[in-house]
């Protein structure tokens, strides 16, 4: 078992406050993203857990052990930083090596712990060389041999991908997640990059301002954000957000967005309530103008392979559009703007929390 507890914990620099109220439970095996804005406190939380930082107050166990007075050496985790952390010096086999050696194993057991994290790595061919001979997806995959080697009962990656470049990234995503799957380890994973979270977490903690905002599964927090910020953070492009204020009608809600009225056929939204409604960019339909929702004007073109991104102008305010890759859609052509009721969100305007449209929608 290699359960994670986090209880009441929270952390100040002298008057600032930079976690508070942490509960966090990350069970057996568990592949966990921790994501936010930078300033969120998501590193610092895994420096606790880690045992780099002391928390101000609360309790972090790992397996039912309270490891709050344990050093770093004494928790059985290993943790891989945004700086590769090699030793220039020596070789790719002796950085692998090194906390081995530290525990004064035999040389044998030594030798055959590192060839077989180098064989799952890709490394086996690089053993000789040092690290200034390297890519710097090799230097990563050295400093994850390093912590496969002590094979701990929980791995931590504090943002191990943002010095590389997008194929690389996309190449470590899959060896990380490759590596998590094969050991059934626990894993806890920092990062600002929500498609990283996305692509690899078995759950998402969302922090905002020192506060899990929410905690669930990656689709959970895409489909039902619980708050304005989760739903801005989370997908990419992100949700297409307006301020308005809601009057119900016969057949739905009028939502009176920039002094213009939006009726949404279908929906039931809180009379007389300032709120926030959004629709994601791959839950919109354009179509030939007067025939949707709304009427607007092709700004931006962005194609990029696989989707063309579309950013259209309408009174209300730009929205974005995923569209297929062939999209015949110019720049200056006149759009219309559809969508269906069950894809609108809503969120309260003035607490940013979720709010669910009436019975009846």
């Amino acid at each position: 078992m290699s359960e994670v507890q986090i209880t009441g914990v929270g952390k100040r620099f002298g008057a600032v406050e930079v976690l508070r109220d942490i509960d966090l439970h990350i069970r057996d095996g568990e592949f966990v993203a921790l994501v936010g804005p930078s300033g969120c406190g998501k590193s610092t939380l895994l420096r606790i857990i880690a045992g780099l930082e002391d928390q101000s107050c609360g309790d972090v166990a790992i397996n039912d052990r309270n490891v709050n007075k344990l050093t770093p050496k004494d928790r059985d985790i290993a943790m891989v930083f945004q700086s590769y952390a090699l030793y220039p010096h020596k070789n790719v086999f002796e950085n692998i090596a090194f906390t081995l050696r530290m525990r004064g194993l035999p040389k044998s057991e030594i030798n055959e712990k590192v060839r077989a994290a180098a064989g799952s790595l890709n490394l086996t061919s690089y053993l000789d060389r040092k690290p200034s001979q390297l890519s710097g997806g090799q230097r990563q995959r050295v400093a994850m041999g390093r912590a496969l080697v002590r094979s701990p009962r929980v791995f931590l990656f504090d943002e191990p991908l943002s010095n590389l470049d997008a194929k690389l990234r996309v190449e470590m995503r899959t060896e990380i997640r490759r590596m998590h799957q094969d050991l059934n380890a626990t894993s806890i994973y920092v990062t600002h990059d929500q498609v990283e979270a996305m692509t690899m977490a078995d759950r998402i903690v969302v922090l905002h301002d020192g506060r899990i905002i929410q905690t669930g599964e990656p689709m959970e927090l895409y489909d039902r954000p619980a708050t304005r910020f989760v739903a801005s953070f989370v997908g990419s492009p992100q949700m297409n957000l307006f301020e308005a204020s809601s009057i119900s009608g016969r057949h739905g809600s009028d939502l009176t967005t920039a002094g213009q009225t939006v009726r949404i056929p279908g929906l039931r939204a809180p009379e007389q309530r300032r709120i926030i409604w959004g629709i994601r960019p791959d839950d919109i339909a354009l179509g030939a103008p007067g025939i949707g929702i709304l009427d607007g004007r092709v700004e931006v073109v962005e194609r990029t392979g696989g989707e063309t991104l579309v950013f259209v102008d309408a009174a209300v305010g730009p929205f974005c559009v995923r569209t297929p890759s062939r999209t015949q859609i110019r720049v200056g052509e006149a759009v219309s703007i559809s969508f269906e009721k069950e894809h609108v969100h809503l969120f309260d305007g003035m607490t940013d929390r979720r709010i669910s449209p009436l019975r009846g929608a």
